[in-house]
This record gives structure tokens, C-alpha cells and sequence, in this order.
């Protein structure tokens, strides 16, 4: 309840800091806007301040802002969206993106003040091996090991081993393939013993119980360094994220696979609730890891998200002339209803996958 509690207050966040963007430069440029919601209708309530609606309501996930002509009315009007310059519009539409790097670089520093999560070649006995991946479908995903068990020790019928690094690990697990082993690991504040059977035979690249080991050492930077390291995580996380997206892209138009790792709410729930029981500084970085992806995926040039609309405004500048606002808007809800559809199949997905 808790995590869900987080990330419901977290998702909202993400989402508000974007509307903010558009609402904020929209008010800058002199373009009216009409209604800022916190969550999403049925309406609660409303006030109206300075020409602007301001509504409560009662689906707690996010806002919305509505701004006077982004569906093309009032062409004639100054105070409309529709009748200022591209590079206006632009400015608008490119906002709620903007806004969502900027809150990133915000989480990942405080993470990086707090101490950053690393991986650690060097790390004394002292530092237990700990679990960074597990594949899906694999041995321990059935056994319920998580994204970061520590793991304290390693037991069989005839054998107990407390391993020091990576090698002992993944040597014991070898040579167990086939029978059922005991994984001694710490979960939080929590010292669990889970039951494992490697594969005898593994996938490629899985290894016996499909899991991916390393050493977890916390870097801490003082304070007025934070923002610094926060950029540097905001430059990694956003190249981690178009290298994710390419890959997405050619598995699907090349290779012609439709097993993707892509996740949706049910996915992130059960994400955030691993980083969650980790620690607050794993679960900064994955709210800015979040953030970061809602901002890479609405410059895409997708019909109904902010780069979609800036794709219009390419074509306007390139014909010379606006696009019919009707066709627009049509192409738009079209995407809109895509996107709905993609979002219950990846949730469908996800349900599946962990149920």
C-alpha cells in the first residue's frame, strides 16, 4: 500500500511539473489559458483566479492544462495558441518536456548527495554480491529473488558457502545444475532463505538461475558537487534511454520480435516496490530514470504527444502553410485511441509475465 501510495504521489508529480511547462509558458507568451486540473475529471471543485480555471479532481494521477486554441480556434485571437508563431507554439509545446529533464537532474542530484548506487570491481569481502538483473521467466523469477538481494550465503545438501565475489557465486550455481539450492539473502532490513533450481540447461546469455551479479558500493559527492554528478546522471540516463528506444525499434522492424522488455503500470509498480525496499537513494534514481523516460517519450513524433504536434509544426513551416485543423486534430485522437490500445496490451503483458 505504501508503494503504491509513492508512486501514485510520484507519477503525479512527473506529470504536473510537465503540464506546469505549458501552462508556465503559455502565461509568459501572453497566451490564455483556460483550465489547470490537478488529477483527472470527474471535477471536485474549481476556483478561478486571474482568468485561469483551477480544478480539483477526483482521479489522483497527474493534471492536465487547457489552453485556448491548441485545437485551432481562434485563429483571429492573439490571446490563442493557434494564432501565434511557430516558433511560439514550439516554445509552448517543448515546456512540459523540458520541465520533466529539469525535475530528473532534481532527483538525481539528491540522489547523488545521498550516495549513488554503483557497481564496484574493488569492493572488499565485506561487501556482499548482489543481485542487479533477473531474466524474465527464469529460475529466480519463479523463486521470487528480487532486484537487489543481497546475497550472504549459499547452501546444498552436501556444501554451505558464504561467497566472496561474483566467481563463487556463479561457480556454485554451476555446480548445482539441476537440483534445488538454498540462497541465503538480505532484502532490506530482511534475511530471507529462498529454494532455486538452476537449469541444467540455460538460455543464452542467462546463465543456470538467469541472474546478473556485482558488488553495490554507495558513492556520496558533498552537496554543492550534487548538481553536478545530478547532470551527469541525467546525460547517462538520457542516452540509456534512446539506446533502449533503438533497440525497441529493431527488434520489432528488424529482427520482426515482439518479446520486448517494455513495461507499463503494473510493471512499474512492482519496480518501484524493489527499489523502494532498497533504500530512498535507489528510489530517486528511479523516479528520475521515470521522469526522464516520460520526456523521451513525448518528443517522440507521435500523434497526440507533445512531438507529434511539433511534427506539425515542421510540415507547417516546410508547405508553408498551416495543416487543415480538423485533419490534425482526427490524426491526433487516432493516436490517442493507439496509445490507449499499446497501454492495456503492456499492461496485459505485464500481468501475465508476473501473475
Amino acid at each position: 500500500m505504501i508503494t503504491l501510495i509513492l508512486i501514485i504521489i510520484a507519477i503525479s508529480l512527473l506529470i504536473l511539473v510537465h503540464e506546469w511547462g505549458h501552462f508556465y509558458s503559455a502565461r509568459r507568451l501572453g497566451v490564455r489559458v483556460e483550465e489547470f486540473g490537478f488529477g483527472f475529471p470527474p471535477k471536485l471543485f474549481s476556483v478561478v483566479r486571474n482568468g485561469v480555471r483551477y480544478s480539483i479532481n477526483l482521479l489522483p494521477l497527474g493534471g492536465f492544462v487547457k489552453i485556448f486554441g491548441e485545437h485551432g480556434e481562434g485563429e483571429g485571437n492573439q490571446e490563442s495558441f493557434a494564432a501565434r508563431p511557430a516558433y511560439q507554439r514550439f516554445i509552448i509545446l517543448v515546456a512540459g518536456v523540458f520541465m520533466n529533464f529539469v525535475l530528473a537532474w532534481a532527483f538525481f542530484s539528491a540522489g547523488a548527495a545521498i550516495g549513488i548506487p554503483h557497481i564496484s570491481d574493488d569492493a572488499g569481502a565485506d561487501v556482499p554480491v548482489s543481485i542487479l538483473s533477473i531474466a524474465p521467466r527464469s529460475p529466480a523469477e519463479s523463486s521470487g529473488l528480487k532486484f537487489g538481494d543481497k546475497i550472504l550465503e549459499l547452501r546444498a545438501p552436501d556444501l554451505s558457502l558464504r561467497p566472496e565475489n561474483e566467481k563463487d557465486v556463479r561457480d556454485f550455481i554451476d555446480a548445482y545444475r539441476g537440483e534445488e539450492i538454498t540462497l541465503v539473502v538480505q532484502r532490506g532490513s530482511e534475511v530471507l532463505q529462498i529454494k532455486a533450481t538452476p537449469r541444467a540447461t540455460p538460455k543464452e546469455g542467462e546463465g543456470p538461475l538467469g541472474i546478473a551479479l556485482g558488488k553495490l558500493s554507495f558513492a556520496r559527492v558533498p552537496w554543492y558537487f550534487a548538481p553536478i554528478e545530478g547532470f551527469r546522471g541525467l546525460v547517462r540516463t538520457t542516452s540509456a534511454t534512446f539506446e533502449g528506444l533503438f533497440g525497441v525499434l529493431k527488434t520489432l522492424l528488424i529482427e520482426r520480435k515482439t518479446d520486448l522488455a517494455v513495461s507499463g503500470p503494473v510493471g512499474i509498480f512492482f519496480f518501484a516496490d524493489d527499489t523502494r525496499s532498497l533504500g530512498i537513494s535507489f528510489f530517486l534514481q528511479f523516479i528520475g530514470i521515470l521522469s526522464v523516460n516520460l520526456a523521451v517519450l513525448n518528443f517522440l513524433p507521435i500523434p497526440a504527444l507533445d512531438g507529434g504536434r511539433i511534427l506539425f509544426l515542421v510540415i507547417e513551416k516546410l508547405k508553408g502553410k498551416k495543416v487543415n485543423p480538423d485533419l490534425e486534430n482526427l490524426i491526433h485522437s487516432i493516436g490517442f485511441v493507439l496509445l490507449i490500445i499499446l497501454m492495456v496490451v503492456v499492461t496485459y503483458r505485464d500481468i501475465v509475465r508476473i501473475f
